[in-house]
């Protein structure tokens, strides 16, 4: 199956080729407040193999606190970030759901950094939620569901 998704301009578009999008969590530290301009982060794992993009896109590195290298891809006309990929993880990316052009039947099975949430976010009471970065092993357990 493939999935489609776009920068806000449409210059870029992108495509994911994967059976199902269902690994999808929110994140609300500051740090995905800061780079969304939002209360949080919606984020779909996918394998880096798995995505193919047209129009133009730029690449930019950040070294997080852990010393891991943070690949960020973006739209170069209007910088929107698309997905990203990481040194500890590598073959995974993480797409920008809402990027994606049908974004509001996607369903978050995790909720990371709630400490750092915004006082009205209201979360379902069955969705698992951590307050700082969830053991990984549970993280992938959760998402993998």
């Amino acid at each position: 199956m493939t999935f489609t998704g776009a920068c806000r301009c449409g210059a870029t578009r992108y495509e994911v080729a994967v059976d199902s999008l269902t690994a999808i969590y929110c994140c609300h530290c500051t740090d995905c407040q800061r780079w969304s301009g939002s209360a949080f982060s919606e984020q779909a794992v996918v394998p880096e193999t798995a995505i193919s993009a047209t129009g133009p896109v730029v690449e930019f590195t950040i070294t997080n606190e852990s010393g891991a290298l943070s690949h960020q891809r973006a739209c170069g006309v209007c910088h929107n970030r698309l997905w990203n990929t990481n040194s500890s993880r590598p073959g995974i990316a993480i797409i920008r759901a809402g990027t994606l052009d049908h974004n509001r039947t996607l369903e978050p099975r995790v909720h990371i950094w709630v400490k750092s949430k915004q006082p009205w976010v209201v979360i379902a009471e069955d969705v698992p939620c951590f307050e700082q970065t969830p053991p990984p092993a549970e993280f992938a357990a959760i998402l993998s569901r």
